[in-house]
């Protein structure tokens, strides 16, 4: 293992991989990523995999274009494939406003160069014949996202940036972070890191780690749920993916996988995990299923795809998700602790990983971030927020996370 780099990079997800990758590709190749057991062993392994061009920010945009862009740069580079299935995706308009909202973003994708379209209740129901499209008014239509192998993705990743000179250390858990005269040394069970620079990527481990500083870091854990189908009548004879659906309505996403589908939430009761301290011995693990608290979302899941109902639930996946109190990652220099980066609170780690890895590695090793966008900036939380705000943000940003700005 390195015992002196430029860089160390604390965690094995997609986020951390992606921020490895893009510091090696604008030449800071001395660098070493640390993960406490597999790559992807934190949320990354759990997730629906889904890209998108599609954001109702302009500039936030450019984080799920770029995010799209690096994965398939990486697969290029390093030949493991990310499974890429370009279904394209459409973003239903539930209401009047929404699609006047959907109207009103087309001049800023078409400036971008990313197809965009908003269709009709007809043209809606031919790019997904088993859609229930009687309540919609149209929706907006980007042919170009669709989801990939999120593992897949992090392993090509993480070989292209060792192709490019850059290291990685699995099974190598952080025990502390302690400032010195020349940077930083990260303790680890293998020994200890001298670095430069150290970017923490580690998710909801993030807080914990940083406390120790008395650095405080507004991130929790939320259990959320998916739910895969048994085969649907309809998608059995279809010869193709139909596109992915974000859908303000069923509070959620969904997809096609296999002959089934993907569809995963935001309740209006979601339940943290771990507010006093992630188990020592949490590994890959999944939390057991609780379909109450999704019921409604399921229900209009049902109204949305109507063969739904004439099927069974295959599998529930209720996994840990990372959360801050706005629903955006904490991207950028912390303040006072030079050397010190955050590259954490990704709820949508795998839509915004990438862009959000080219983001940091272009304000490191250049002084300054490549366009604004303070949103994201790691320093926008006062460093004693109290809990109890924290975890009430959260709860209403995460409810509403598909409905769109008005």
């Amino acid at each position: 293992m390195k015992s002196d780099v430029q860089v160390a990079v604390i965690g094995g997800g997609i986020v951390g991989a992606a921020v490895l990758y893009w510091l090696a590709k604008k030449g800071w190749t001395d660098t070493v990523l640390v993960e406490r057991r597999e790559l992807t062993s934190g949320s990354t392994w759990h997730s629906s995999g889904h890209v998108a061009y599609f954001g109702p920010e302009a500039d936030f945009s450019q984080l799920y274009a770029s995010s799209i862009q690096t994965y398939v740069q990486a697969e290029q580079e390093s030949g493991h494939s990310i499974s890429f299935h370009q279904t394209g995706s459409l973003r239903i308009a539930s209401n009047e406003k929404e699609l006047e909202l959907f109207h009103s973003y087309k001049p800023d994708f078409d400036k971008r160069g990313i197809p965009y379209n908003v269709c009709t209740p007809d043209e809606v129901s031919t790019l997904n014949p088993l859609l229930e499209t009687s309540g919609i008014f149209g929706a907006a239509y980007t042919p170009t996202d669709g989801y990939l192998d999120p593992s897949g993705a992090t392993q090509a990743l993480a070989a292209a940036a060792r192709g490019l000179g850059a290291s990685v250390e699995r099974f190598c858990p952080v025990l502390s972070l302690q400032r010195d005269t020349s940077g930083w040394l990260v303790e680890t069970e293998k020994g200890i890191i001298s670095a430069k620079h150290v970017v923490v990527a580690a998710s909801f481990w993030t807080r914990e780690l940083l406390a120790k500083l008395g650095i405080g870091v507004p991130v929790y854990a939320i259990k959320h749920q998916c739910v895969l189908s048994d085969s649907l009548p309809g998608l059995v004879e279809l010869d193709h993916e139909i596109p992915i659906l974000r859908d303000s309505y069923i509070s959620g996403s969904v997809r096609q996988e296999g002959k089934g589908i993907l569809a995963g939430f935001y309740e209006d009761t979601p339940e943290f995990w771990a507010l006093d301290g992630i188990p020592k011995d949490f590994h890959e693990d999944l939390f057991e299923p609780d379909l109450d608290r999704i019921m409604p979302n399921l229900e209009r899941l049902m109204e949305r795809y109507p063969s739904f109902r004439e099927v069974g639930i295959k599998n529930v996946i209720n996994g840990p998700m990372c959360l801050t109190p706005d629903n955006l990652p904490l991207i950028g220099p912390v303040q006072d602790h030079e050397g010190l980066w955050l590259a954490t609170g990704f709820h949508v780690g795998i839509a915004t990983g990438g862009g959000s890895a080219e983001f940091l590695a272009h304000w490191m090793t250049s002084g300054a971030p490549p366009f604004d966008l303070k949103a994201v900036h790691a320093d926008r939380f006062p460093n004693d927020m109290p809990t109890d705000l924290v975890l009430e943000r959260m709860r209403q940003y995460y409810r509403k996370f598909y409905q769109l700005p008005t």
